[in-house]
C-alpha cells in the first residue's frame, strides 16, 4: 500500500514553523467547525437507514473509501511505497482505522439504545479525553485564556445536556456503548494526529478508512444485522457527509490544531444536534440549554484566541517515522 511523502518543511503545521510555539490557523479552525457541524448530522441518518446501526456504519466507511483513494492518488502529493522506517507510521494506520470502527460500531449501535441527547454527550466523551492527552504526552500546555474556554465548555456542556440527560437503566446498555465509542474515538485522534506529521490529510483519511471496512463488515456480520439496504439515500448522505466532508475536515485540522483546541470543537455537535431536534422533531430548549450554548461558543471564541504555550512536535517524526 502506498504511502505519502512527508510535507516539504516549508508545508510544515504552523506550530513547528514557530519554534514550538502554537497559533490557531484561522482556516484550520473554520474547518474543524464545519467538520462537526457535517458530523452532527450523522446521528439522524444512521435513524434513517434501514440497515442494521453497524452495517450502516460499513456502509459509511465501504462508499467514501473509493473517493477517498481516488482523491489521493491523483492529488498534489503523489503516493509512493513506504520506506525504511515507516513501519510504526502504518501500525497507526491501521490500528486508527480498527479503532475507528470500533467507534463507529458501538456508537451506532449506542444511538438506537439510548436517548439522542445521551448519545451526543457519550459519543463526544473525546472533547475532554483528546485535550487530556494533549496536557499529558504531547505537552500542548493550555494558556490561562484556553483553561478559561475549557472550563466554559464544560459547564456549557453540562447545561447543554443537563435537562435531557437520564439515568435510567433501560438506557443502560446504550450509554455504556457510547462511552466506549468516545473512548475510542480519542484513540483515533491521537493516532491520527501523529500520522498527520508525517501524511497529508486526504491520503491519511483514506488508507485510515480502508483499514476500517473488514472490521465493520465482520462486525455487522456476526450480530446478524440487515446488511444491504432498500433505500440508499440515507446513506449516502451518511458516507458523504460524515466521512468525506466531515472526516476530511477534522483529519486536515488534526494537523494544524492543539488537541485543546480540536477537543472543544467536539461540543459544535451537541450543538448542531440539539437545533436539529428543535427543527426536525420540535424540540425547544429552554432557557439553561440556551445559556450552555452561549457558553459554549463563548468557549470556542476564548480557545480561538489564547494559543496553548507549546507543541512538542515529535523528532522522529520528521523522516516518516513516528511514535507516541
Amino acid at each position: 500500500m502506498p504511502v505519502s511523502a512527508p510535507p516539504r518543511k516549508n508545508d510544515a503545521p504552523e506550530s513547528d514553523r514557530h519554534h514550538g510555539v502554537t497559533t490557531v490557523p484561522p482556516l484550520a479552525f473554520v474547518a474543524v467547525i464545519l467538520a462537526n457541524v457535517a458530523l452532527a448530522f450523522g446521528p439522524w441518518f444512521v435513524r434513517m437507514a434501514d440497515t442494521g446501526p453497524v452495517a450502516s456504519a460499513f456502509w459509511r466507511i465501504t462508499l467514501a473509501a473509493p473517493i477517498l483513494v481516488l482523491v489521493a492518488l491523483v492529488g498534489p502529493a503523489r503516493p509512493r511505497m513506504p520506506g525504511k522506517g515507516q513501519g510504526l507510521l502504518w501500525g497507526f494506520l491501521l490500528i486508527g482505522g480498527v479503532a475507528f470502527a470500533g467507534d463507529l460500531g458501538t456508537w451506532h449501535m449506542g444511538i438506537r439504545q439510548t436517548t439522542m441527547a445521551n448519545a451526543t454527550l457519550f459519543g463526544n466523551s473525546a472533547t475532554f479525553i483528546f485535550p487530556l492527552y494533549g496536557f499529558l504526552v504531547a505537552r500542548a500546555w493550555p494558556s490561562r485564556t484556553q483553561g478559561i474556554a475549557l472550563v466554559l465548555a464544560a459547564v456549557g456542556a453540562g447545561l447543554l445536556m443537563g435537562r435531557s440527560y437520564q439515568v435510567d437503566p433501560r438506557h443502560l446498555v446504550g450509554d455504556l456503548l457510547c462511552v466506549l465509542a468516545g473512548m475510542l474515538y480519542a484513540v483515533y485522534f491521537i493516532l491520527m494526529s501523529r500520522v498527520r506529521f508525517a501524511m497529508p490529510p486526504i491520503p491519511a483519511l483514506a488508507w485510515s478508512t480502508m483499514a476500517s471496512v473488514v472490521p465493520l463488515f465482520l462486525f455487522a456480520t456476526l450480530l446478524g444485522e440487515r446488511v444491504w439496504p432498500d433505500h440508499w439515500g440515507p446513506l449516502i448522505l451518511l458516507a458523504i457527509g460524515s466521512q468525506i466532508v466531515g472526516q476530511g475536515l477534522m483529519i486536515y485540522a488534526l494537523g494544524l490544531l492543539s488537541p485543546l483546541v480540536v477537543g472543544l470543537a467536539l461540543l459544535v455537535q451537541p450543538i448542531v444536534a440539539t437545533a436539529i431536534g428543535w427543527v426536525v422533531y420540535g424540540e425547544a430548549l429552554a432557557l439553561p440549554e440556551w445559556l450552555g450554548v452561549a457558553m459554549v461558543a463563548a468557549a470556542l471564541v476564548l480557545v480561538r484566541w489564547g494559543a496553548p504555550k507549546m507543541v512538542a512536535k515529535p523528532r522522529d517524526m520528521e523522516d516518516g517515522r513516528a511514535t507516541l
